[in-house]
């Protein structure tokens, strides 16, 4: 039997809100809705949910502020975006704020339902590989500590707080110490292959992720830059 989803959207049409909801519980997912940024937003942070459906454009607090104010909080909840504009700019500070995927209105239901689903099955494909890792479920790179079980990641026995996809970028490379991994191997094997082309985002987060685990993200430790083609982590021996 499925899992019960718990599901928030945050939307400030009506009509779209209410046939969402329809097919929502046709899928026997709960779903708790707000029109307003800021009740939206309240509910999210007081919440537990599965998925975030989330518009752009909204009274109050827009759907980039919620976004961003969501990823900054330590508990991570996938969200799924909706635009009604056209413009590549929404989507681009969508994924870069941290957003699990997008939808541009008008969309399907269908297709609605078909992304959330296959963010849930992300979520727990990560869990499970995470859980049942090959060789261990605790790496160490000197003092950088990543226990793959609690998806925990220490620096110098400090807490190290990272966003879904920094946290998977981090562990498949750590788990292929040496392998180099171009832009568009890492939009596949981390955010999908819908976000094809978006080159652009990957470097953001690696930037990101240099800035919270190297000492000296213009020198990198772990993460090298392999010229011309993409990225790898470091082999123990380089670490020492």
């Amino acid at each position: 039997m499925e899992k019960q989803r718990n599901i928030l959207l945050i939307e400030d049409d009506n009509e779209i809100a209410e046939l969402v909801q329809i097919h929502m519980r046709d899928q026997g997912w709960n779903l708790d809705r707000a029109a307003d940024g800021n009740d939206g937003l309240n509910l999210a942070q007081a919440g537990e949910y599965d998925l975030i459906i989330l518009d752009i454009m909204l009274p109050g607090k827009d759907g980039l502020e919620i976004c961003k104010e969501i990823r900054n909080s330590q508990d991570y909840v996938p969200v799924l975006m909706l635009t009604s504009r056209s413009e590549e700019v929404d989507r681009i500070l969508g994924l870069e704020l941290g957003a699990d995927d997008y939808l541009t209105k008008p969309f399907s239901i269908r297709e609605l339902i078909a992304r959330s689903k296959a963010i849930f099955r992300r979520v727990q494909a990560v869990a499970t590989k995470d859980i049942t890792a090959e060789n261990a479920t605790v790496l160490e790179f000197g003092d950088l500590i990543i226990n793959l079980q609690k998806r925990k990641v220490l620096l110098d026995s400090a807490v190290i707080d990272l966003t879904v996809k920094e946290y998977e970028l981090l562990s498949l490379f750590a788990r292929n110490p040496g392998r180099a991994y171009s832009r568009d191997d890492l939009l596949s094997l981390v955010w999908g292959y819908q976000f094809s082309g978006y080159e652009h985002t990957v470097n953001s987060h690696i930037n990101r992720l240099r800035s919270k685990i190297e000492k000296d993200p213009s020198d990198p430790h772990f993460i090298k830059t392999v010229w011309g083609h993409g990225y790898r982590f470091a082999e123990k021996e380089e670490i020492g």
